[in-house]
């Protein structure tokens, strides 16, 4: 549910409008404010209130008037921009004019006085799908997706699907279950940018997924790694470290 704050330095305004805030079901609390110097302190007071409070990480959205003595909407809205996780913006105002400037500040909505119920309703739902998507995104974060084609058709494959990657010179093939696909994209570059998410050099030409090994193999004096039905060399040089991660993977 919504975290609101509503803006308007004319006080019948602000009251409508937080009355049909406060009616609306996906609303969980809705606060004024007089102007935007108020705004920007109840703003951080919800801030710091710290995830253990009412407020949470703070405002999820402020509903604001273009026109107030000193500081406008549009200006508190740029200053909003700056801050590390701004809050949304949806202008209920009584101008038309100012509509380019308040998208050009991403702003969600834009809002005609005077307000209907009917209008705010459908503003409320713009911003209650925003934020659903953005803490189901914070939650759990959708996996690296890599563009690969296939003849003449553009698709993705999931990190989280590739076993192992294979170097082809200045490219390298990504093997998953269901077959293989060749990027532009050296391996070097893809042993540094998926080292975090588990991917280890073995050879020169292999880098690995390491939940993806299925078997350690000693023959003499080489070293190999089963992954699915390919068997893949593993150098003299990442041998122990190989099987150093593999134990500690063991052991919990």
């Amino acid at each position: 549910m919504l975290r609101v704050l509503a803006v308007d330095d004319e006080a019948p305004a602000l009251g409508e409008l937080l009355y049909l805030l406060r009616a609306d079901p996906r609303v969980r609390a809705a606060e004024g404010a007089a102007d935007a110097t108020e705004a920007l302190r109840r703003i951080g007071r919800a801030l710091d209130a710290g995830p253990d409070r009412d407020h949470g990480d703070g405002i999820d959205v402020v509903f604001l008037d273009i026109h107030m003595p000193g500081l406008g909407g549009l200006d508190l809205a740029r200053l909003l921009g700056g801050f590390a996780r701004p809050p949304l913006i949806v202008f209920v105002t009584a101008h038309e004019g100012f509509a380019v400037q308040a998208f050009d500040l991403e702003a969600v909505d834009y809002v005609l006085k005077p307000v209907r119920r009917e209008r705010l309703a459908e503003a409320v739902r713009r911003v209650h799908e925003l934020v659903h998507a953005s803490t189901v995104a914070r939650k759990a974060p959708a996996p690296e997706q890599i563009p690969v084609e296939l003849g003449g058709v553009t698709r993705f494959v999931s990190v989280d699907d590739i076993a192992y990657v294979e170097a082809h010179g200045d490219y390298a093939r990504l093997h998953t279950d269901t077959g293989s696909h060749l990027v532009r994209i050296p391996l070097s570059t893809l042993e540094e940018r998926w080292a975090a998410r588990g991917f280890v050099r073995i050879h020169r030409s292999h880098l690995v997924a390491l939940g993806r090994i299925d078997e350690l193999r000693l023959d003499g004096g080489a070293t190999s790694v089963r992954v699915g039905t390919a068997e893949l060399a593993v150098s003299r040089r990442h041998a122990r470290q190989l099987r150093d991660l593999l134990m500690r993977r063991a052991g919990g």
